[in-house]
């Protein structure tokens, strides 16, 4: 009876605890609870506390990284686009409809082979101008029947009639079938719809029986292994710092420039670069990408994985660093790209922050 007594004494002396209070153990009974029965919080400086157990869960990893030179870049905007020496483009040639080729229309991802057919184009014509081309057949037809029966008689009168005219009535009835020949052909041929490239169709704007007109682009054909980045920097003297270039958010590619523009397009100068893809890596003609160009120059900083970056709520960039065992604390910084997995920390950082290099952005996520 009285060792329950004492209990619930204990027990409402804990609950009514004031400032310093210490319990049976010594342990601070003035203390809140942790918010999360982990352990993992985020304190009001900012800082989270990870226990020890948590950071093994998460995967954490960090870094002492040293200051280190690296080259200086930019990351400039740009697009994919055709390589012209790699691609083609169908168009029609006249008004005209489109058919199906040999094996049906192409449809975009379809490979194909220089010279295949992709559609025929039956032209199509003014009913004026159609009737105008059959009335011009009906006669030839007429004069060379005519002139064939006018040979017929001289080549009976060989013997009378000279020679010359014999050959010039052969010839001139050749000349009119030939003609009545050509006019036929062109009132019910139609063209073939070639691939000029071997590739992979990018677009395909055939349908059956659409009508077309002259000019119109039909279909785009790319070689997926051959594609250009166009990049557009309103710095002029660039060209010739550049040292090499890659994409941001693309690995598995490999830029090499093809040449410095002398002449500015709306106020920017355009950057050609040939792409080299790999196969684990696409491009799609049109995509947006971020270049990152890299300069003959140097720059100091600290060397660090491009995961170790993480965004704060105000959209800035921050890295974590390890204060203490279980305490992290978020430190804003100014970086430059290097290439798709690295970034130079150029300010924010010493060289004896110890860096949180993987799992950066699960603490990030603590609240």
């Amino acid at each position: 009876m009285k060792r329950a007594l004492l209990t619930l004494m204990l027990a409402a002396g804990t609950a009514l605890a004031g400032p310093g209070a210490h319990g049976p153990d010594g342990e601070h009974l003035d203390h809140a609870a942790p918010g999360n029965a982990s352990g993992l919080v985020r304190l009001p400086d900012g800082s989270v506390n990870v226990p020890k157990l948590a950071q093994r869960r998460l995967g954490l990893r960090t870094l002492l990284a040293p200051e280190t030179e690296a080259a200086a870049t930019l990351e400039l905007p740009g697009r994919v686009v055709l390589d012209p020496n790699a691609s083609g483009r169908v168009q029609a040639s006249y008004a005209g409809r489109i058919e199906p080729g040999p094996r049906g229309l192409p449809v975009p991802g379809q490979a194909v082979r220089q010279g295949d057919v992709l559609a025929w184009l039956q032209p199509q014509s003014e009913p004026f101008a159609q009737a105008n081309q059959e009335a011009q057949r009906a006669e030839l037809r007429a004069a060379r029947q005519l002139a064939e029966l006018r040979q017929k008689r001289l080549e009976g009168l060989e013997a009378t009639v000279p020679r010359k005219e014999i050959e010039a009535a052969r010839l001139e009835a050749g000349s009119l079938a030939a003609r009545e020949r050509s006019i036929s052909a062109s009132l019910g041929a139609r063209v073939a719809l070639r691939a000029p490239v071997s590739g992979v169709i990018a677009r395909s704007e055939l349908v059956a029986g659409q009508v077309v007109d002259a000019r119109d682009v039909l279909v785009d054909i790319v070689d997926p292994s051959r594609l250009m980045v166009e990049a557009l920097t309103t710095d002029v003297t660039l060209g010739p710092r550049i040292a090499g270039a890659s994409l941001a958010d693309t690995g598995g590619v490999k830029l090499q420039l093809a040449g410095v523009p002398l002449a500015l397009r709306e106020g920017s100068l355009p950057l050609s670069f040939r792409a080299r893809i790999d196969k684990a890596s696409t491009l799609a003609v049109g995509q947006t990408v971020n270049v990152i160009v890299t300069l003959k120059e140097t720059a100091k900083g600290i060397a660090l994985p491009a995961e170790a970056v993480v965004r704060s709520p105000v959209n800035e960039a921050v890295v974590w660093i390890k204060t203490g065992a279980e305490r992290y604390l978020p430190q804003p910084v100014q970086l430059r790209p290097l290439d798709a997995k690295t970034v130079l920390i150029t300010r924010g950082l010493a060289a004896d922050n110890r860096v949180v290099v993987q799992g950066a952005p699960l603490i990030a996520q603590i609240r």
